[in-house]
């Protein structure tokens, strides 16, 4: 039986970069897992975690940063996730995850030739680094597809824990990013003005002219190249931003017939300033990868 608890009422992050609310409760969530150990219901706390492709998705390898509660699914069918935390959270006490055998590990490793202290914040940017690394993705793209992801030692440690720190900062803090100078285009659709009916969403993409048409009337240009190819899954980012905001008809009847309220014009402008954000997002992240490629390993 559900009993309404307003403190069950969640912001989660369903997709990469689209948020949604949810009502965290095993009779209305399939599967709880261990989420409530890394983003606790009740009380006052803060997490990040790392999520990544779950061994036999047959999707491509990724990873994201997320500070609430993310979906399993998290890019779509065929492609589970799992999280590693920064902190768990038992009992009401607050542990970091990475264990003092881990940092003994990187500290054994590395030695004298470290700057400065190791510490699990520095690993678990590292982490978040490596997990970005193409030669890393390629190289292990079979063992990635059956089993934990285990964690090179890199000959720079502070050069990959510097990667992270600024990925985890872009990644964690898309609403807040500057907005790329895309440039809008608006003409009036005469039809459906006069019939005094909702403008038609579109949002489709083409790549290759560095566009998006948002809806009937407007279309964003001016996208660079670098934007499309940070990918998550399947999908670039952008691609997932304009999937998640589709209207989109519920197979059920009962949600079809009395919940199904979306509509796209009601959120259109908060969706182009989103596309604005992850472009940036976006391309900030393609410039750390390609940067990553010229490193030794």
């Amino acid at each position: 039986m559900l009993k309404t608890d307003p403190d069950r009422v969640r912001r989660a992050i369903y997709r990469p970069f689209c948020k949604r609310w949810t009502y965290y409760d095993e009779v209305i969530t399939h599967r709880l897992y261990q989420q409530g150990s890394m983003f606790p219901v009740f009380g006052e706390w803060s997490n990040v975690a790392i999520v990544y492709t779950q061994p036999g998705s047959q999707k491509p390898f990724m990873a994201c940063a997320v500070s609430t509660l993310p979906d399993l699914h998290f890019v779509g069918a065929a492609a589970g996730t799992e999280c590693l935390p920064f902190y768990r959270y038992e009992d009401g006490r607050r542990r970091e995850n990475i264990t003092d055998w881990a940092v003994d590990q990187f500290k054994g490793y590395y030695g004298s030739r470290s700057r400065r202290a190791i510490t699990k914040e520095a690993i678990f940017q590292y982490v978040y680094a490596v997990f970005h690394d193409p030669a890393y993705r390629d190289k292990y793209k079979v063992n990635l597809k059956r089993e934990l992801a285990r964690i090179p030692f890199y000959a720079d440690f502070w050069a990959w824990t510097n990667w992270g720190k600024v990925l985890l900062e872009i990644h964690l803090g898309y609403e807040t990013a500057k907005l790329a100078p895309l440039k809008r285009i608006d003409i009036r659709d005469s039809r459906s003005r006069d019939a005094d009916v909702s403008v038609a969403p579109v949002l489709r993409a083409d790549p290759s002219q560095g566009t998006i048409e948002v809806d009937a009337e407007t279309t964003l240009s001016g996208i660079p190249p670098d934007a499309w190819d940070y990918r998550l899954g399947n999908r670039c980012a952008l691609e997932w931003v304009l999937d998640q905001h589709k209207e989109k008809t519920p197979k059920d009847p009962t949600v079809r017939e009395n919940f199904n309220t979306y509509r796209f014009e009601d959120y259109k402008e908060s969706v182009i300033d989103l596309i604005g954000k992850v472009t940036t997002v976006s391309i900030e992240t393609v410039e750390i990868v390609r940067a990553m490629k010229k490193a030794p390993r």
